[in-house]
């Protein structure tokens, strides 16, 4: 159930405020909508009441969930970063990125943030990609900034954390391989 006043997650567009319940005549029957205004974008939209849930809206996260999302980023290791990205296309990767975040399930949103930074750590990110980041690190901002109110550049660094510590241990373990012409993955495996 969800409550006037109440922050909101709208899938793919980031977090809004329940700003009032309107009435109106849609084919000659009353519907309820919830007026969603939101947070850091100059958009309002009406959804029916009854499908709030079928979007996909739902509550914040709430801080024993964000701590999870965090450690899950941070779990992984060099053998995490040759990926599938280098069996599968963009346009196949990004048909299921596009579907979890649709989702607009925290998880899912971090699991593609991480996937894209453990490829930018063996590769540059194609246009697409880069976009695509940029996009799932400002939902992610988003919804932490409004669960706890922490900054956005300290939200953003702790996001980052464990994937600029790996590509420090990546650039110290490739430089005696640089004349040998090796990437850095090549150097580690």
């Amino acid at each position: 159930m969800f409550l006037l006043h109440q922050k909101v997650v709208y899938p793919g567009y980031g977090v809004a405020v329940i700003n009032r319940l309107v009435e109106r005549v849609v084919v000659g029957k009353t519907t309820n909508f919830f007026e969603l205004k939101f947070y850091n974008k100059d958009m309002t939209v009406l959804v029916p009441e009854d499908r709030l849930e079928l979007i996909g809206i739902r509550k914040l996260s709430d801080e024993s969930e964000l701590d999870i999302m965090y450690k899950d980023l941070a779990s992984f290791g060099v053998q995490d970063i040759v990926t599938e990205h280098n069996a599968s296309t963009w346009n196949k990767r990004n048909k299921e990125y596009q579907i979890k975040l649709r989702s607009g399930q925290l998880h899912e949103l971090a699991a593609i943030y991480k996937e894209l930074h453990l490829i930018s750590l063996d590769k540059e990110l194609s246009f697409g990609e880069r976009n695509l980041f940029n996009q799932i690190e400002f939902l992610l901002i988003e919804e932490i900034s409004a669960v706890n109110q922490e900054m956005v550049d300290v939200i953003r660094l702790k996001l980052r954390f464990p994937f600029d510590a790996m590509s420090k241990q990546l650039a110290a373990v490739a430089l005696p391989f640089k004349n040998h012409h090796n990437t850095k993955l090549e150097a580690l495996l």
